[in-house]
């Protein structure tokens, strides 16, 4: 059964300018996400506003925004074949639990200016 959908858009600027304050970058994104992104060279600000993009929509389909989540909890990683995927752990983990969530689908996109993110959260119950 569905528990939860959310969508969101990030402007790749937002991205551009957050990446020249010292730490910032940092304080939103779990390590692993970080590196993944800034090694894409050009593409970093992209990478980095899908991931963003997923975080805002996660938030979205939990029903209560990100309010008490550490965004760190939130890693956005890409399987062996490219498919992205959530993983969370601390506080997104139990938000996650608080709903009865047991299974996270997202979906990215990026073109150019902008970042598209879906999440939809799925649970056992019928």
């Amino acid at each position: 059964m569905i528990a939860g959908i959310g969508v969101d858009v990030v402007h790749v600027s937002r991205m551009e300018r957050w990446r020249l304050t010292a730490g910032l970058l940092e304080r939103y994104f779990h390590p692993g996400e970080l590196g993944d992104a800034l090694s894409r060279g050009n593409g970093a600000d992209l990478s980095l506003a899908a991931r963003f993009a997923a975080k805002e929509a996660l938030g979205k389909a939990l029903g209560t925004g990100l309010a008490g989540i550490v965004l760190k909890d939130i890693n956005v990683k890409n399987r062996h074949n490219g498919q992205p995927e959530i993983e969370v752990t601390g506080t997104a983990l139990a938000a996650l639990e608080k709903i009865g969530a047991s299974r996270v689908h997202l979906s990215l996109t990026h073109e150019r200016d902008n970042a598209i993110a879906m999440v939809v959260l799925e649970t056992d119950r019928d």
